[in-house]
């Protein structure tokens, strides 16, 4: 049953495939946007450098950078459905096997390649292009703020709760657990979408090679791309180092454990309100504030004294502007190019944000190990959230001729 147009209410059918959809995000997102408590201890207990554990999260990035774009082709096939089961799959074997890892090649085995090909096929990526193509014009924007919102309370709910479980049965333990709980995913992808044609768009035989020919010839398309390197290079970094920051500033670890706490309640908040302001604003405008409230964000906190107030303000602005560009990334893909190969072509929007994740999770380690700090990496960050400014405000985000034609026509 495919959902009214209008203002008349979704249907069911979609309520459904939005309620598995979220719920994968909850999940997947969830524990992986927590590895970064693992630090330490995974560290002190093996006897390697950060840069050894910043490494295997750099490449699990990659990978789910490269692996997006060859999930989000099949799903534009085949359908999202046994995509994200077969993800489910290497994600489970890929939390369970750094578990037990005991050297640095295992290590970027298990959390790095496996994990990383896990995440890339159960990606909120792939959950937003299913979002966008059972959902209409009229809701899309609003369905993919919901979808993102959704990742982030799956933050909020497993930083305190990994947390925990570390300071109680251990890091390895917790991992296991992690492991189990991810199993989950892979009954509800059996609600998710097997068909890929998109509601409320007529196919008119485009493949994929001519929605890529038209995307990468769009001025817009490539600043977009661009500009979610910035993106990819900010939340990695401070979801992966920020424990260890905190930490380091003389904190008790739980500050950081609540901190990205802080940033994924208040990144739902953020990522709703972001979905229905591109439901009624431009996006461009949009994404330009937002990264330059990121670097506002971030030199506050290189400038003010480093207590616990600071930190969980910083958390909550932060949070408001974390995951609040990927509506509107999203949307604007789809609103310039539909939404029929919006899985293939946000996968590569996406695949340079996880070129912008890996150097900065690397980054970050390299750095700290050879100064002793993560200054150089906090300015470079307030740098590069002013260019992604600068780099949004020329995007055209009007739809391409084909579809306004097509519009006017229905």
């Amino acid at each position: 049953m495919k959902p009214t147009h209008g203002s008349s209410p979704i249907s069911r059918s979609v309520i459904v495939v939005i309620v598995a959809g979220s719920l994968i995000a909850i999940i997947g997102f969830g524990i992986r946007s927590i590895f970064g408590l693992f630090l330490e201890p995974m560290t002190e207990a093996r006897g390697w450098d950060r840069e050894t554990f910043a490494l295997a999260l750099a490449f699990q990035n990659l990978l789910w950078g490269i692996g997006v774009p060859i999930a989000g082709a099949i799903a534009d096939r085949y359908g999202t459905r046994w995509v994200i089961a077969a993800g489910g799959i290497f994600y489970v074997v890929g939390v369970w096997g750094m578990a037990g890892a005991e050297s640095g090649a295992s290590l970027q085995l298990f959390a790095g390649v496996i994990t990383g090909i896990g995440v890339a096929c159960t990606s909120f990526a792939l959950v937003l292009s299913a979002f966008a193509k059972i959902v209409g014009p009229e809701h899309r924007s609003w369905a993919l703020g919901i979808g993102t919102a959704a990742g982030s309370l799956g933050q909020v709910i497993f930083s305190p709760l990994g947390n925990e479980l570390i300071d109680r049965v251990g890091w390895q333990t917790t991992l296991v657990v992690f492991a189990v709980t991810l199993i989950v995913i892979i009954p509800l992808a059996l609600f998710m979408p097997s068909d890929p044609s998109a509601v409320g768009e007529v196919d008119r035989g485009q493949s994929i090679r001519d929605a890529l020919g038209e995307a990468l010839n769009h001025r817009g398309y490539i600043l977009l791309t661009v500009g979610f390197f910035v993106c990819g290079f900010h939340v990695a970094f401070i979801a992966v180092h920020f424990p260890a920051y905190v930490k380091d500033l003389g904190l008790p670890s739980s500050v950081g454990a609540y901190s990205l706490a802080l940033v994924g309640a208040f990144n739902i908040v953020g990522s709703v309100l972001a979905g229905m302001a591109g439901q009624r604003w431009s996006k461009k405008y949009g994404l330009a504030v937002i990264y330059t409230g990121r670097s506002i964000a971030i030199v506050a906190l290189l400038l003010l004294p480093k207590t616990e107030l600071t930190i969980y303000a910083f958390a909550i602005v932060i949070g408001l502007l974390w995951l609040s560009t990927v509506p509107l990334t999203s949307g604007i893909v789809a609103q310039v190019f539909g939404a029929r190969y919006m899985a293939t072509l946000f996968g590569i929007v996406f695949f340079s944000h996880q070129l912008g994740s890996f150097l900065g999770v690397w980054l970050g380690g390299r750095v700290f190990d050879a100064t002793g700090s993560y200054d150089i990496i906090w300015w470079v960050s307030v740098g590069l959230g002013i260019v992604a400014t600068l780099m949004h405000l020329p995007i055209d985000e009007q739809p391409l001729g084909r579809l306004l034609a097509r519009r006017v026509a229905t």
